[in-house]
């Protein structure tokens, strides 16, 4: 067992089970063993690899429609940029050098970065300078947000419910009786969804709870924020994995070691926004929104400059078997205000998801 997995285990024996978002924030944040705390995790060397890391273009068109954003709202000053989980800080590198485009934008804004992660705190500073860096998106200050978050909700907490015979019953981890960990059932719980013996579904309280905070800071001061991620729409499954040296491995197998997610479920996230008083927008595939941006023609242009990977990093970046339809993004921005480039509103009652 690894050194984090000893420490869950004596905690099931003293406690009793505990849940799966419990389980995923030990693994993920756990201050000596946790997986963010402890590695880079990122790229070729690490065990996966972000849009950001594949080329440019990506953090390049993120920046251009915030700063699009940005001047359709009347170039407001001062104003917040800020990226919740932002890696190694590669992202917002991207976007911030783009954005010099919109003249004044860089001297209205402050680069705000949520990160809980020591480790790559540090590895932010080097890439950014002197970056604010802040615990929670409840510590945003009070002005126009405009926010990039990308591969930020699928490391949130979930928990699973799997409809039985006498209704829906949480999904637990506990301990096999050779004391290895290992997937349980818990009592029968309400959940609001309908569901046939066998459905499983997920529910991540604090990506909706991040909605939240982002879409009332934005419906209160202005703003724009988008969100991409790989996931679907009112979902159904058990998308629990864990990904070691790009390798799919049991998520109990190895906790603190390999980086652990759960594919996104963007109905509450929009109804969220919603709720908060701003706009949202109908999902779209990353693939088609980059491109509808004028990702092609900005590959040509690199290519023909002697970026000799700029086509193969386009395709990995939009085409369908590629990143371009398991990844989706939406955006947020206050009601009245234009669209952010390459979205359209969705019109749901906020309680419909």
């Amino acid at each position: 067992m690894t050194p984090l997995a000893r420490i869950i285990a004596a905690r099931i024996r003293a406690t009793g089970p505990i849940t799966l978002a419990d389980y995923m924030q030990i693994c993920l944040l756990d201050s000596r063993h946790g997986y963010y705390a402890t590695r880079d995790p990122f790229g070729q060397a690490g065990d996966f690899t972000t849009a950001p890391e594949i080329h440019q273009m990506f953090g390049e068109f993120c920046g251009l429609a915030l700063a699009q954003a940005w001047m359709d709202q009347g170039c407001p000053s001062p104003i917040t940029l800020a990226e919740p989980g932002p890696g190694r800080g590669t992202l917002m590198a991207d976007m911030w050098r783009a954005i010099a485009v919109a003249p004044g934008i860089r001297d209205a804004a402050q680069i705000c970065l949520i990160e809980a992660s020591p480790f790559l705190r540090r590895l932010q500073t080097e890439r950014l300078g002197a970056p604010h860096h802040i615990d929670s998106l409840k510590d945003l200050p009070n002005k126009p947000l405009f926010l990039i978050a990308n591969e930020f909700a699928d490391a949130l907490p979930i928990r699973q419910y799997q409809m039985t015979a006498e209704g829906w019953r949480e999904r637990m981890v506990g301990l096999s009786d050779d004391g290895d960990l290992r997937m349980g059932m818990g009592p029968v719980v309400p959940f609001p969804r309908d569901g046939k013996p066998g459905d499983v579904v997920e529910d991540c309280a604090e990506a909706v709870a991040s909605i939240d905070v982002i879409a009332t800071k934005i419906a209160d001061y202005g703003g724009a924020a988008i969100i991409i991620d790989y996931g679907g729409w009112n979902g159904y499954g058990d998308t629990f994995q864990a990904l070691r040296n790009h390798i799919p491995e049991d998520p109990l197998a190895n906790p603190g070691l390999a980086d652990l997610t759960a594919h996104v479920d963007f109905a509450p996230l929009a109804a969220a926004a919603l709720r908060a008083g701003a706009m949202a927008s109908r999902p779209v595939h990353q693939g088609d929104w980059l491109l509808s941006l004028g990702a092609e023609a900005r590959a040509r242009k690199l290519a023909q400059i002697g970026d000799a990977g700029a086509m193969a990093a386009l395709a990995r970046l939009t085409d369908p078997a590629e990143m371009g339809h398991l990844f989706k993004a939406i955006a947020i921005w206050p009601k009245g205000a234009t669209p952010v480039p390459g979205f359209e509103a969705l019109e749901i009652h906020a309680d419909n998801t």
